[in-house]
Parts: structure tokens; sequence; C-alpha cells
């Protein structure tokens, strides 16, 4: 009996992290399959799976590498997207120098996104002065696609500022209006850059990045959730910025910004960090989960390996039908 036990309670459960380790998780469903990717710095990597609590039997592919110098480097937070029919990827790359970071979008025209061949649709020009971009997302309400990122007002000197912004799309490469800034680091939680033990990036930089969509229950609001903080840092948060889902989603004025983290770090149970929200339903559509990654130590010492780790964890719903994301699991943590 003991055995038959343990064993159903495994089938039942999972544990946090999906993968000892990989920053920026991303996941879609779609057809009763979950097709998930993190950053691997020199390629992109996608995996498929019906469970994806149970990543370790999930299929795995290189579905780009670079072979053009100017975006062969720091390809970040790829995420996967199904549009018109298609399959797209949204990345960021650049040519060895993060400060020359650019948006990029891979297409496939595939049924399947694990068969066919990626193949690179372009970068998107941000602004024309200079677009630095990173942590692409695109999504489409009221039948209008959009594009939400982090971006500087300009040109980087010496400190630096990571905006959110938001432009429509005339296509799934291509922007149909100026980009508006939505969002900017202001508050004390967002603006951290240095770590308990002192260890800090060579300037001030203050964050607002990781962008993802999602809706209220009944639909009547648009989130934007995103991260704040430098993400070397245990103060790495989530953060959300509402809509009416009337308004003009490219008027600033319509985004209301919450003044507190919405899922933060418990230094308690030994998780540092969260970030790099996505939501997935599970395969009945009947409940959510919340994506991210964090890590089990305050921060990595300067040149040690990445530790964050992907996670999984279901959110609820208040009475307006807000969701409620709680708290970060400790890691081990049985989860129904």
């Amino acid at each position: 009996g003991q055995k038959q036990e343990s064993v159903s309670a495994a089938k039942d459960t999972y544990v946090n992290p999906l993968f000892p380790e990989g920053a920026d998780p991303s996941a879609l469903f779609h057809n009763g399959k979950y097709y998930y990717t993190h950053g691997t710095e020199d390629k992109i990597m996608l995996w498929e799976t019906s469970d994806i609590t149970d990543m370790a039997h999930a299929v795995c592919k290189i579905v780009w590498k670079p072979q053009d110098p100017s975006n062969s480097c720091h390809l970040w937070a790829p995420e996967i997207h199904y549009i018109n029919d298609k399959w797209y990827i949204y990345y960021a790359a650049d040519d060895g120098n993060t400060d020359n970071h650019q948006l990029y979008v891979l297409e496939n025209s595939s049924p399947d996104p694990m068969e066919g061949k990626f193949e690179m649709k372009g970068s998107i020009i941000t602004n024309p002065e200079w677009n630095w971009g990173i942590q692409a997302t695109t999504f489409e309400h009221k039948g209008v696609r959009y594009l939400a990122w982090s971006g500087w007002p300009k040109r980087r000197t010496n400190a630096e500022t990571q905006c959110i912004y938001i432009a429509r799309m005339e296509n799934p490469w291509t922007l149909s209006s100026d980009r508006v800034m939505i969002a900017e680091p202001e508050y004390e939680w967002e603006r951290q850059w240095i770590s308990p033990d002192g260890s800090k990036t060579a300037y001030p930089i203050h964050v607002n990045e990781s962008p993802q969509f999602f809706e209220s229950k009944n639909k009547d609001k648009v989130l934007i959730y995103y991260c704040a903080s430098g993400s070397w840092t245990p103060y790495y948060c989530i953060g959300l910025l509402t809509a009416d889902a009337g308004s003009d989603l490219t008027n600033a004025a319509s985004w209301k910004k919450q003044d507190t983290p919405v899922f933060e770090q418990q230094p308690e149970d030994s998780v540092f960090g969260p970030g790099s929200p996505s939501f997935v339903p599970t395969p009945d559509e009947k409940e959510w989960y919340m994506l991210y990654h964090a890590r089990k130590i305050p921060n990595d010492a300067p040149g040690a390996t990445d530790s964050r780790s992907p996670r999984l964890q279901k959110i609820s719903w208040d009475a307006n039908g807000m969701p409620v994301l709680g708290k970060p699991c400790k890691e081990g943590t049985q989860i129904k």
C-alpha cells in the first residue's frame, strides 16, 4: 500500500523548480499541448509537452541558432505566439554588446511548431533614434494586435532607466503606431540595483521590464504584469498595470500602476527575485497557473552561474475577478 500511495501522490502533485535552471520562462497552451521556452543565450529552444508540470519528459528541439553576428549574442526572453495560423517567436538579441539589444521575430508556417522551420522575419524598429528593446510580448485586444516591451527613453550614457512601452501592430513583425511609454520605475521597490551583499552593476539601473498581458476574469480590465528592480537582486518582483477594457491602450493615461508589488521575494522560504510571469491554463482550461522564475539564494556572485529556475503555481481570483498571485512557494513543496 505504501508504494502505491506514493506513486499516486507523485502523479497528483508536482514540485518546483520545473528545471534546475532557466530564466525568463514562457509558455503557451495550444491544442492540448504546452509549448515552453526559456532563455539559452546563444540559441532558442522549444519544449513540447501535454503536462507542463513534468518538463523532464518534454520533447525538446533547438529551433533557432543565429548565424548573423549582429544578432547572435545574448538571446533573451524568447516567447512563442500563435497568430493567424502561424507560429512566431519574439526575442531580443545583440552583437555581443548588450547596449545593442534589438527585438527580433521568427516565423514558422507549419501547423506544429516542432516541425517546419523558423525563419527570420526581421527586427522590430521600436523608435527612430535608437531601437534598444528587450522582452517583447504581443497580444490581441478587441481585434487590434499590440506589442509591449521594455526600452529606454533615450540611448544610455551612464545610468539607465528601462520603461514599459506599447504600440499597435499592422502585422506580427511591424509596428503601426509610435511607441507610448505606459510605465517607468518611480517607486523605491522598482529602483533597487544593489544586492544586500553589495554586488551591483557598474552604474545604476532602474527597471520596469518583462511585460505580460492577462485579463480580469470577466474581461472588463486589461492587465499588464511587469518586473521591477534588477533581476540580479533579491528585490526583483512583479508589478501590475491595469486599464479598462474599453479604453485606448496606446494612451498612457489609460493605465494605472499598483503602488505595491503583487508578487515578491519570500526570504523565510528561500525564494528570491521572482519574476518573468506568463500565464497558462490547465488542459481543461478551468484553472490558471503562473509560470515564473526565482532563485533560492539572494543573488548570484558576480561571474557565477545564473541560478534562476522556472516555477509554476496556481493563481486564484478575488471578488472583483482580479487575479490573486499569492506568494511564491518554497522549492520542493508538493503542489497539487
